[in-house]
């Protein structure tokens, strides 16, 4: 792939989670507390997640190793923690779920096209078609500013998600099918946190890296995180009423 064609590919992926974007505020993705029947044949919510998530791993750890790159830093730092979430993502999350919930089969796939794109995008924004950090400029780079609160936003939202994630794995007890509303940690300010710090964590990956694609992995974030945001807010306003949701905003404390 030619540098620009890779430009050109950025673009149509930004362009594509515009229409996202757009589309998960009048259609919810059938995964979790929006499941219905009419997604059609379903899997194993645990099977459904590895299928999803991992093929990014696997995409983005075959083309570092194709890159030539190496070891160099801080490009096999930025390698590191991009596999870091999605071990934990892929490997460790679905492992840790309760329940016998499962996934759409359509859900599934349209999670493997794009984690599959989005792997030859991070590749190529991060070892093929660098224009951000210059390849093996060291440790050094980690002291500048722009590095240092990039790192420390990944490691923050990390954090806020992994947290979220661990609050509401243990709202239910064994056999419990209720919906319960989170009220603990960032919960108490954002009815979906976990988002929250996702969103956090690759904004951090986007400042640390200095990588376009990165840019757009966040905007695909957002593009696909706040529409559903937004869903579960009504969704908890409806089940458990304006007054026991509060203050509370979308995703983002205090502003949606």
């Amino acid at each position: 792939m030619e540098q620009e064609t890779f430009h050109l590919f950025l673009w149509v992926m930004s362009g594509i989670a515009l229409i996202v974007f757009v589309a998960l505020y009048f259609v919810k993705a059938g995964y979790g507390i929006f499941r219905t029947p009419s997604w059609g044949l379903s899997v194993n919510n645990k099977v459904g997640w590895v299928l999803m998530e991992s093929p990014v791993f696997i995409v983005l750890l075959v083309l570092w190793a194709y890159s030539g790159i190496g070891v160099a830093f801080p490009q096999f730092l930025f390698l590191l923690l991009f596999l870091l979430h999605y071990f934990q993502r892929s490997f460790v999350f679905p492992f840790l779920m309760k329940g016998k919930s499962r996934m759409p089969v359509a859900i599934m796939a349209m999670g493997i096209v794009f984690n599959v794109l989005n792997g030859m995008m991070q590749a190529g924004g991060l070892f093929y078609f660098n224009e951000g950090v210059p390849t093996g400029i060291g440790l050094g780079y980690l002291l500048e500013p722009h590095a240092l609160i990039g790192l420390a936003l990944f490691f923050i939202g990390m954090g806020i998600n992994l947290h979220s994630d661990s609050v509401v794995r243990n709202l239910r007890k064994p056999g419990d099918t209720r919906h319960y509303l989170p009220q603990r940690g960032m919960y108490r300010y954002v009815t979906s946190a976990n988002y929250l710090g996702e969103l956090i964590e690759w904004t951090g990956f986007a400042v640390l890296t200095a990588s376009p694609a990165a840019w757009v992995f966040v905007w695909w974030t957002a593009a696909n995180l706040v529409p559903r945001a937004n869903a579960i807010y009504h969704k908890y306003c409806d089940e458990f009423g304006a007054e026991a949701v509060g203050k509370r905003k979308r995703i983002i404390p205090y502003i949606y």
